[in-house]
């Protein structure tokens, strides 16, 4: 007898249907083909330990099993109970009436029990544009996979409850979850808040200036400054996740198996912060199972990079690409894989290897070679990617010891959506463009021109400090950020001179490598005077 069900493959962050042919015939072999991996395999003594613990018998008969498209490569132990259900329904122990209606996927243990998944949500995503009417899974990712609509999501714990449903003698009520209501709910949620930040007003602009525009930023300071502690309260200041940004972000998670059991749509942006000692595998995705990396993974979020100079070179080179074109391409030789990755990246570093270059107060104990050698580890192609570089000086104990608290994030955050509302509204017509950091050169000619005074200011900047072609673009994207939060209509040439002084000029002239203050003196100098 031969009976068809469906099961789903997770390729990137997208599902593909798998249709799954079982045959039983006279013999007592068993058959599985389609291209499937090691764990695929396994499932058949995972499935007689199953049944035979449930009160069922593994068919004694010949029984092939084919996954079609036989092409792409099953992974992953996701196909148990599937193939247990098709098994049983060629042998006519369960019912084949409605099997074609569902879509079926879950790992399971010895006993019967179903185990988590990974990519639940594009699974149900899959299952829906195929016209399917439920989708059966574990249901630990129930809620996970409810957040599609116009489809019956029902959450199981055992492969009996499966059998029994399909044979009549159960009913399952499917999971239903209020996603709009749980996604507002959840939005404002911030363990960090920059009210708790004492004085650091200029870095606290930048970072504001950094998600109005949705700009990269970096921080160089001594330690103990405040990097890390205003890295990790940008996201309370970042404009909310639109419902299609949450969902985006969701696939992704849920590809990697970063949700939580029980957990829905991500209605914060994500914050992701890798040690120093990533690996570039893990940092752009891949490997022999692919996996999102870390910069999907911050996808529609904040990358923060602690201590830049301290990760491998090769590890910060790779993120030149998806910098500039906000994915990454994922090639081998048996597959292509795209990723998005579209994430504000905030880095930090010191000055120097004892991080006291330049301190007002202490004395550096590093000879110029080593200060040079620790400012050599970041490429130059790569600093120049980043729109903003800002110096982080030490709080005085006076500002420290202070009760009264700062500009909270929430009246900051005010300000960045009404600027974000405004580059929506600018590029509304404009595909894939959301923000004043995504803008293209066409784009930055048509919004981003400034008058003859600004374009006079900004040739004395290239000329005398030696910009290249991309500074020049960033630049005019900043400075239109700068004048979107004055609710400006065209770019002014204050708005130009702050974006300016944010190019970390210094870097590019003399030995105080990386002192803003000396830059901005330096500005003030060339461009005033």
């Amino acid at each position: 007898m031969l009976t068809k069900l469906f099961g789903a493959a997770v390729q990137g962050i997208d599902a593909t249907i798998v249709t799954i042919e079982v045959n039983s015939s006279r013999g007592i072999k068993f058959f599985l083909v389609g291209l499937p991996d090691s764990a695929v395999k396994e499932s058949h003594e995972r499935i007689m330990s199953a049944l035979q613990v449930n009160g069922y018998k593994f068919p004694t008969c010949q029984i092939i099993v084919n996954m079609a498209p036989a092409d792409i490569r099953k992974e992953g132990s996701s196909y148990d109970l599937p193939l247990a259900i098709g098994i049983l329904a060629a042998t006519g122990t369960v019912s084949s009436d409605k099997l074609n209606r569902y879509l079926i996927i879950g790992e399971l243990g010895l006993d019967g029990n179903l185990q988590p998944i990974k990519g639940a949500l594009p699974i149900a995503i899959c299952a829906r544009e195929q016209g399917l009417e439920g989708l059966i899974l574990p249901k630990q990712n129930a809620r996970e996979a409810a957040v599609v609509n116009n489809l019956k999501v029902y959450g199981v714990e055992n492969i009996t409850e499966v059998i029994e449903f399909f044979n009549g003698i159960r009913t399952l009520e499917p999971t239903i979850v209020n996603t709009r209501e749980e996604f507002y709910r959840s939005q404002d949620n911030f363990p960090f808040d920059f009210a708790d930040v004492k004085g650091q007003e200029n870095v606290k602009r930048a970072l504001e200036v950094a998600a109005a525009g949705g700009h990269n930023l970096i921080m160089i300071g001594a330690p103990g400054s405040g990097k890390s502690m205003m890295a990790k309260c940008l996201p309370s200041i970042l404009p909310p996740l639109t419902l299609a940004e949450s969902l985006e972000t969701t696939k992704i998670h849920s590809v990697a198996g970063k949700l939580g059991k029980d957990s829905s749509l991500i209605a914060v942006r994500p914050f992701r912060s890798p040690h120093h000692t990533i690996s570039q595998v893990a940092m752009v995705g891949g490997g022999s199972s692919p996996q999102p990396g870390e910069i999907s993974l911050a996808h529609n979020g904040v990358l923060f990079l602690d201590e830049l100079p301290e990760f491998n070179r090769s590890v910060l080179e790779v993120l030149r690409q998806p910098l500039e074109d906000r994915r990454i391409t994922i090639s081998r030789s048996k597959y292509t894989l795209e990723y998005p990755a579209s994430f504000t990246l905030i880095a930090s570093m010191n000055p120097c290897p004892c991080g006291y270059y330049n301190h007002p107060t202490r004395h550096c104990v590093c000879s110029p070679g080593q200060v040079q050698r620790y400012l050599n580890k970041i490429s130059g192609p790569l600093l120049d990617r980043i729109d903003i570089q800002i110096e982080i000086v030490p709080v005085p104990f006076e500002k420290l010891s202070e009760q009264t608290k700062g500009e909270s994030s929430a009246a900051i955050r005010e300000r960045v959506i009404r600027a974000r509302q405004i580059q929506a509204n600018r590029f509304a017509h404009d595909a894939g463009v959301h923000c004043n950091a995504q803008m293209s050169s066409r784009l930055l000619h048509q919004y981003a021109l400034p008058d003859e005074k600004g374009l006079s200011l900004l040739r004395n900047a290239m000329e005398r400090f030696h910009l290249s072609a991309r500074a020049y673009d960033r630049i005019l994207k900043v400075s239109r950020t700068i004048a979107d939060l004055e609710n400006a209509e065209h770019i002014q040439p204050h708005h130009l001179a702050e974006a300016i002084s944010y190019r970390n000029l210094a870097a590019r002239i003399g030995q105080d490598s990386f002192s803003v203050t000396t830059g901005l003196l330096l500005i003030h100098k060339y461009l005033y005077e």
